[in-house]
């Protein structure tokens, strides 16, 4: 697979990574152990270099899950993990204290099985602790050798450019795709002028944008699809039309509607890497598949014109997560 750099760190990794949380959390009960580390280590086999994971996530599991699945190829390899966000009694607490911080760190080295972390992101910004002091603390710990990069997840344009002038950001990460453009107002060109790259989740809409999911769809209990207003029957219904859209392209270009939306994510700027997740193989093909599709001026064009027509229909978050995001 073709690498790109993100921003101007020189932080080389896979044209497309994968997102791992959903192995272990998020989306129902946790895959089988052994099939997920046979899934991350056939993901290395197709070239992809760049591994998604976080504290929170379990909490704890994945980190581990993925740090035994990459340890026979560790240098071979970016992983990229997450502080700010614990579990305290089922409910999650953001906490970037400088001391957590370091506890964190300590805490997701172990775990991982690894000596230094290549890309550390605040998972979420704490607004009890100043920026500076958490960009201060992590520039502390990429002297130490700790730490190699230091990333943001979710973060507003101002809090960014605070964070940038203690510590350079090497990344950015945050929800993107054909259903979800805000990244376009703001964020995406404060981290051109910044030469920041650009880590999107959920380049598939949560599954949505594959044309698997129908207002029919049964989620199990404890996916976190079932308290997203995008993800209300009313909602899945209404928004079919963007799914008949990608069904539409993806004819004309012999590739799946998947495939489509990750090469669109792809096409936007040559620093973004997308990090689709999925437990299953032939998805896992098919995103890798996706980033040797070309689309066009033409092709982004006649799906911008597409798209201006399409109104999506419900909140991407719940209220209280939301008001996490953009700070």
């Amino acid at each position: 697979m073709e690498t790109r750099k993100l921003g101007e760190s020189g932080l080389e990794v896979s044209k497309v990574g994968l997102g791992c949380m959903g192995m272990s959390y998020g989306y129902g009960p946790a895959s089988d152990k052994r099939e997920m580390i046979n899934l991350i280590r056939t993901a290395f086999d197709r070239g992809v270099t760049f591994f998604d994971t976080a504290e929170a996530y379990g909490p704890h599991k994945n980190e581990k899950l993925v740090g035994e699945a990459l340890s026979p190829i560790r240098d071979q390899v970016v992983i990229a993990t997450k502080f700010g966000i614990y579990h305290n009694n089922g409910k999650q607490v953001l906490n970037s204290k400088p001391e957590q911080i370091r506890k964190s760190a300590e805490g997701s080295l172990k775990r991982l099985g690894v000596e230094r972390i290549d890309l550390y992101y605040q998972h979420r910004v704490d607004p009890d602790v100043p920026i500076e002091d958490v960009a201060g603390t992590v520039k502390d710990l990429i002297k130490e050798g700790k730490v190699n990069h230091f990333g943001m997840s979710e973060a507003g344009v101002q809090t960014i450019r605070k964070a940038h002038a203690v510590q350079p950001v090497t990344a950015v990460q945050s929800e993107y795709s054909m259903w979800w453009r805000k990244p376009e107002e703001e964020l995406l060109p404060t981290l051109e002028e910044l030469g920041i790259g650009f880590v999107p989740f959920s380049p598939l809409g949560k599954g949505f944008l594959t044309g698997e999911i129908d207002e029919r769809t049964e989620f199990s209990k404890n996916d976190f699809r079932n308290i997203v207003p995008r993800f209300n029957k009313e909602n899945r219904k209404a928004n079919q039309d963007l799914v008949k859209l990608l069904g539409e392209i993806a004819k004309q270009k012999n590739a799946s509607k998947a495939q489509i939306a990750i090469a669109w994510v792809l096409a936007q700027k040559p620093w973004i890497v997308p990090i689709p997740g999925t437990t299953k193989l032939q998805h896992l093909e098919s995103d890798i598949e996706a980033a040797e599709i070309n689309l066009s001026s033409s092709d982004l064009n006649q799906i911008e014109t597409a798209l201006s027509k399409i109104e999506i229909q419900g909140a991407r978050y719940p209220k209280e997560l939301e008001e996490r995001t953009g700070n």
